[in-house]
């Protein structure tokens, strides 16, 4: 028997039940695969339960701060942390969109993207800003409320709904979907924002003399590593000379040796923001300091598993709410978090 037999014979013993819980009369499943597999769903859950527990109970002992301004900080190229989410400035920024603080990893990237913008003289009425990948999120509103003009970009809603982002409220249709009514009046954002369908591995030629662009996770969906480094690098090309790009994306932060490539979602690792950031500044660009640490508090250290929230079934929605707080989590097996690039265009 070679190898290929081997292999259908462990495939079918699988498929006839090896990996069930209980065997053809409803007894326990006994076979010692089984016997090693059967409690992981259990302590995944669990873990789930007790890092939630643990982030909502954090959050609540956070300060309540009202009197709060925009300060200036050394934002550097780095992870999402901890710490960062307890800083005032985040606290400031989650106020600016009308959001509690709560230990998620997207408030975070929408704080760092605001954050650099501001500390960048960008957050002033007449300045033009280009978001892509915008899916939902409430960066164009909020920029609007301030009297800058900013052009939204997405999929084609076809290949939004081709690659599941509709379902998961990823995907701007129309400006409807990119109004966010506790941010801004209807005629300011109607009036400071357009939308356009694009492909963010094909930037169109006529979007150019931006003075800044952003993406919020989106570079990890363009296929591969390559295409997302590719695609900061052209996105500099729609900025004026001294113009600011700032991007998030996934950060495979503990395992150097392997990662996911050539992937819906792919990871990248050190080396590739290391790389990436030597390529820019040999062109004449500045790239904020590159800072590694992912932090050493306790919500540092809980990485979330599957499944998420949109996968829940019915007991888990009735009796774990809707919030789902994490820094890090796993993907595909990878520990990963956010990462966020500053990058400013050489003048």
């Amino acid at each position: 028997m070679d190898l290929e037999d081997d292999i259908s014979q462990i495939v079918r013993a699988l498929e006839g039940g090896l990996l069930r819980l209980t065997n053809d009369v409803s007894q326990p499943n006994l076979n010692k695969l089984m016997i090693k597999l059967r409690n992981i769903d259990a302590m995944a859950l669990s873990l789930k339960y007790f890092g939630y527990e643990l982030a909502a109970t954090l959050a609540r002992q956070l300060p309540v701060r009202t009197d709060l301004t925009p300060i200036a900080i050394e934002l550097r190229s780095k992870p999402s942390t901890q710490a960062d989410m307890e800083s005032d400035w985040v606290a400031y920024w989650c106020g600016q969109l009308k959001v509690p603080v709560v230990f998620h990893r997207k408030l975070w990237e929408f704080a760092y993207a605001l954050q650099a913008l501001y500390q960048h003289g960008m957050l002033r009425p007449g300045t033009r800003g280009l978001g892509f990948g915008c899916g939902e999120e409430p960066l164009p509103s909020y920029l609007t409320s301030l009297g800058l003009d900013i052009t939204i970009t997405d999929l084609q809603p076809a290949k939004a709904h081709e690659l599941g982002w509709v379902e998961t409220h990823q995907s701007t249709r129309d400006l409807d979907h990119a109004f966010k009514a506790e941010l801004v009046d209807r005629a300011t954002f109607d009036a400071h924002a357009e939308l356009r369908f694009v492909d963010m591995n094909a930037i169109p030629d006529d979007l150019t003399d931006y003075d800044f662009c952003w993406s919020i996770c989106a570079l990890e969906h363009l296929g591969s590593i390559r295409l997302g480094l590719d695609f900061i690098v052209a996105s500099l090309d729609t900025l004026k000379p001294g113009g600011v790009a700032v991007h998030t994306t996934e950060f495979n932060f503990m395992n150097d040796a392997e990662t996911v490539d050539n992937w819906p979602t792919v990871l990248f690792q050190k080396r590739h923001f290391s790389e990436l950031a030597d390529l820019l500044r040999a062109k004449g660009h500045h790239v904020a300091a590159l800072d590694f640490s992912v932090g050493n508090k306790p919500l540092d250290k809980f990485i979330d598993v599957p499944p998420w929230l949109h996968d829940w079934d019915d007991y888990m929605k009735a009796n774990w709410g809707q919030q789902t707080p994490h820094l890090k989590l796993s993907i595909d097996g990878f520990a990963s978090t956010c990462f966020g690039l500053i990058i400013t265009k050489r003048p």
